[in-house]
């Protein structure tokens, strides 16, 4: 995203020139590469070298070579900064009935940064960027209470409608956690040491008060919650470019090394929502791998789920009704507030019609348009300092430690990407498989089994977030309460990370704040 600099910023904003000056044109037209390899952790045509505030906000390169992309990317950001609202006639409207957040940057707090740890589950609160999961714990495959709640559990609602969950019912405690070598490493060391919570861990344990359920009939005592962070979006398109051949060849070299066997997302139908490629596709994104493509994926999907916006392409997004369960809407058809917008019509028309197909289009379809392109084109941060020695140290040991068992450091986009063909024949710096591990987490609520988490860009947290919080529920207060929260297929490389001397430990760690 372009800023507008004020005058006494124009010196600070030359002095800065040769780190934003990134690559130079070639004569046949195409970049040339001014830094290693490795700098460029979203290729060439998807790396920007901004370490600001603003670093996971920028447009990739390629955005700003073309007029009509930057326009429509401008538009996106517009769209993903906007509340939506219910008031019918207004822009951006078609909020609700019920809802989780009323706009994507409550979700993606500097559209990368995450929220943060927070002690009580209040969607208005902008540090919170949790979502809420009900679950059958009873069963081995986890399943969601998708006959009451959304998959996404909603805690909102516009008037007259009534949230399936009051917030003021959800508790978070924070428990403490010590680990079978007593939160000490083998120097004996603690953990974080030197920070308020040296020597601790923690972990969340989630509860909800039978009384604020909305459905009379469903038994908390029989379920569970989970809470889980957003993903940050930068860089999402290029992970889309990556070819579904060359992640099913990644799962089955994964398969026959003999260590940290990945699990690939299962198959889905895109047919009818991509219209680039449609068809069957593996799942790559969300924590549990359970969405193929960007345009059945986080963006598309969550403009629909998160704020409950109908958009104008049903033959394109398949979301052409609202994201309700049919309990709720038989629920809310027997309420004598949401009756009285429904003059005339009996419950069962009003179910009816909540559970239609045949929604009102609340988003237009070039709206949606600018939206894909500012989701698809968020570029990625720079690595830095790579050329440190201490840099260069924490790198062989992220390697020898066997780190990049999981977290490949690198991937080669396909040939022709067709949504956005700048992003094609890029080699980029992720540092993920995209491939689903066991972890062995204690409590770790549904995510039992988590997607490898790209680690690019993570090294600014703290300046564009305010904190350095990780992993999908948050538990981890830095990078290396990150790697020790590591267990099962990844126990072997954390017990190895524990035994370096404290040296090598903060070279690793310097290393992950460097890519």
């Amino acid at each position: 995203m372009k800023q507008r600099i004020s005058i006494p910023l124009i010196i600070c904003g030359l002095a800065m020139w040769p780190a934003c000056t990134n690559d130079k044109e070639n004569p046949d037209g195409g970049r040339q590469r001014e830094y290693s390899e490795e700098y460029y952790a979203g290729g060439v045509n998807g790396t920007v070298f901004v370490t600001t505030s603003f670093a996971y906000k920028q447009p990739m390169p390629a955005i700003d070579d073309d007029p009509a992309l930057y326009r429509q990317f401008m538009r996106g950001e517009r769209i993903a900064d906007k509340s939506f609202v219910a008031t019918e006639g207004m822009g951006y409207s078609g909020l609700g009935p019920a809802y989780i957040r009323k706009s994507c940057i409550a979700c993606h707090p500097s559209y990368g940064g995450r929220g943060q740890r927070v002690n009580s589950y209040n969607s208005n609160d902008s540090r919170n960027s949790y979502l809420l999961m009900i679950y059958n714990p009873n069963d081995p495959a986890l399943p969601l209470a998708s006959g009451y709640f959304t998959g996404m559990t909603q805690t909102r609602a516009v008037t007259p409608f009534k949230a399936p969950i009051n917030e003021d019912g959800i508790t978070i405690d924070w428990l403490s956690y010590v680990d079978e070598h007593g939160n000490k490493y083998a120097d004996g060391t603690p953990y974080s040491a030197g920070t308020p919570y040296e020597g601790t861990l923690i972990y969340p344990q989630i509860s909800i008060a039978q009384g604020a359920i909305l459905f009379p009939d469903f038994d908390m005592s029989r379920h569970k919650a989970s809470i889980e962070a957003t993903i940050g979006i930068y860089g999402t398109g290029l992970l889309d470019a990556i070819s579904d051949d060359d992640l099913r060849a990644e799962y089955q070299h994964q398969q026959t090394r003999g260590y940290c066997p990945g699990g690939i997302g299962a198959d889905i139908d895109e047919t009818g929502k991509n219209p680039y490629y449609p068809g069957l596709h593996p799942g790559r994104f969300t924590y549990l791998c359970t969405r193929a493509t960007l345009d059945n994926g986080p963006g598309a999907n969550a403009i629909w789920n998160i704020t409950n916006v109908v958009t104008d392409l049903p033959e394109r997004t398949g979301r052409s009704e609202l994201y309700i369960t049919r309990e709720y809407a038989r629920l809310m058809s027997l309420d004598p507030d949401v009756q009285a917008i429904y003059p005339g019509l009996q419950p069962q028309e009003i179910e009816d019609s909540l559970m239609s197909k045949k929604q009102r289009p609340e988003m237009s379809a070039d709206d949606y348009e600018a939206f894909m392109v500012w989701h698809r084109a968020l570029a990625v941060p720079a690595a830095r300092n790579l050329d440190d020695p201490t840099v260069q140290r924490g790198k062989t040991l992220f390697y020898d430690v066997g780190c990049t068992a999981c977290h490949r450091p690198s991937w080669t986009t396909r040939d022709n990407y067709k949504p956005m063909p700048a992003l094609s024949n890029q080699k980029i710096y992720p540092y993920t498989d995209l491939l689903r591990h066991n972890l062995d987490m204690l409590e770790p609520g549904r995510v039992k089994v988590c997607r490898t988490t790209p680690l690019w860009g993570r090294g600014l947290m703290k300046i564009v977030s305010g904190h350095t919080d990780k992993l999908h529920d948050l538990r981890a207060r830095n990078f290396e309460e990150a790697i020790i929260w590591h267990g099962g297929e990844a126990k072997e490389a954390k017990e190895k990370f524990r035994r370096l001397s404290k040296e090598d430990r903060e070279a690793l760690i310097r290393f992950l704040e460097a890519i």
